[in-house]
């Protein structure tokens, strides 16, 4: 079927049309971010195998390689020479190639990221707060900003490609939760943080869930193997989540597929609750707190917490609990190949969850059901950031954006 055509195929044929090119003009930005997307899965790639892998003319391949090297964004390798013919040059993605910032808006601190075409981290900004306002979140994104841009080179600088936002959305929902004051957190339902924000750049902003950008950095950034499907928990002050489909991050129309921390589970005495108030580490830090221990450091050491004793056996079992209910239900829903499940806490904790929800799954009934692998994430604690950063590459370079639409 030719690129243009009205006629309609069945998913599978969808599917397999978007991660195929098309020699017809008018498509190079989909084929640009097609080489883009499979040298990011594959690593370096010669015209060769691009060219087999998607269906183009070694012809289409040669130009599009060639003006993605002349705009910097891939690299020449090595050459490999083989027994007859001439040698391949595998290209690579340039680390310089372009540069993205993340930002993530949470309950008690916000993160600045910049990140190379690579997804290294090339520096990292932390402003910790009692809770979030408008105002301070956009002070620190500007000096931040500033301190960031000025460690770059000029031509570094020019490749920024955008500002990606991961933040909950309806902030002005926190009130209890966060312990502020409503007239401060009413202050985010009538400001568009996007437009803010954008007013001080040249180059573009979006904003998606925080939990859902989470997951978006675990598909680009992650190690995934060939994992194509799979629902995904981020377990941060408020649990929460995100989808990907086929190899790609579904936000939904609204950008809220995946609220996993709305999903009823059991709660206490088997009455339904959410997601959110029982695996939440805001749920840890309230029992903390009201044995008379202080837990501030959840928030500012999560690479390494202490020893919480009972308290923390208790949270990870019943939020395991929880998890274990969330994934069987997700289950019955999309046939999903695993369960991800990443957050703001030490890998040993997380390793400690992942093999609790693991062993509270097989006390479930799962009758007529395809339970999918419980498995670790492997972003970690900056896995919001990174999402955010994640939005602007996706949204520009990559096959299957990960980024709605500029805005909430």
């Amino acid at each position: 079927m030719e690129a243009g055509s009205s006629r309609h195929g069945s998913p599978e044929a969808a599917e397999s049309q978007q991660l195929r090119g098309t020699n017809q003009s008018g498509m190079r930005d989909h084929n640009e971010r097609l080489v883009l997307s499979l040298v990011r899965q594959s690593g370096a790639l010669a015209k060769s195998d691009i060219a087999r892998m998607t269906g183009l003319s070694a012809q289409t391949v040669s130009v599009i390689m060639r003006e993605l090297e002349v705009e910097g964004l891939l690299l020449r390798q090595e050459p490999v020479r083989g027994k007859i013919g001439q040698p391949s040059i595998p290209m690579a993605l340039n680390p310089e190639g372009a540069f993205f910032i993340g930002l993530k808006i949470g309950r008690r601190s916000a993160e600045l990221v910049l990140i190379d075409f690579l997804g290294n981290s090339r520096a990292m900004l932390q402003n910790s707060y009692g809770y979030p306002t408008p105002r301070d979140t956009i002070d620190f994104v500007k000096s931040g900003i500033a301190e960031m841009r000025a460690s770059l080179t000029r031509e570094q600088d020019k490749r920024i490609a955008g500002l990606g936002v991961a933040m909950p959305f309806e902030l002005w929902n926190w009130v209890d939760t966060a312990g502020a004051p409503r007239e401060i957190m009413d202050e985010w339902r009538n400001r568009d943080i996007r437009a803010d924000l954008q007013a001080l750049f040249s180059f573009p902003v979006y904003v998606q869930n925080d939990a859902t950008s989470a997951c978006g950095a675990e598909l680009v950034f992650g190690d995934i193997g060939t994992l194509r499907d799979f629902v995904y928990f981020y377990i941060g002050a408020f649990a929460g989540g995100g989808v990907v489909l086929n190899g790609r991050l579904y936000s939904g129309p609204t950008g809220n597929a995946g609220a996993l921390g709305s999903m009823p589970v059991p709660g206490p005495g088997g009455r339904p609750t959410q997601l959110i108030d029982v695996a939440s580490i805001a749920v840890l830090e309230k029992t903390l707190n009201a044995k008379g221990i202080e837990a501030s450091y959840l928030w500012t050491s999560p690479e390494e917490w202490s020893d919480l004793g009972p308290e923390l056996d208790s949270w990870i079992a019943t939020a395991s609990d929880a998890l274990a209910y969330a994934i069987v239900a997700s289950a019955s829903v999309i046939d999903f190949e695993s369960a991800v499940i990443d957050g703001w806490m030490p890998p040993a904790i997380r390793a400690r969850m992942v093999q609790a929800v693991q062993s509270a799954i097989g006390k479930i009934d799962v009758e007529g059901l395809r339970i999918p692998s419980v498995r670790e994430g492997t972003v970690g604690i900056h896995a919001r950031a990174m999402g955010g950063a994640s939005l602007p590459l996706s949204e520009r370079f990559l096959i299957g954006s990960t980024a709605p639409s500029r805005g909430v």
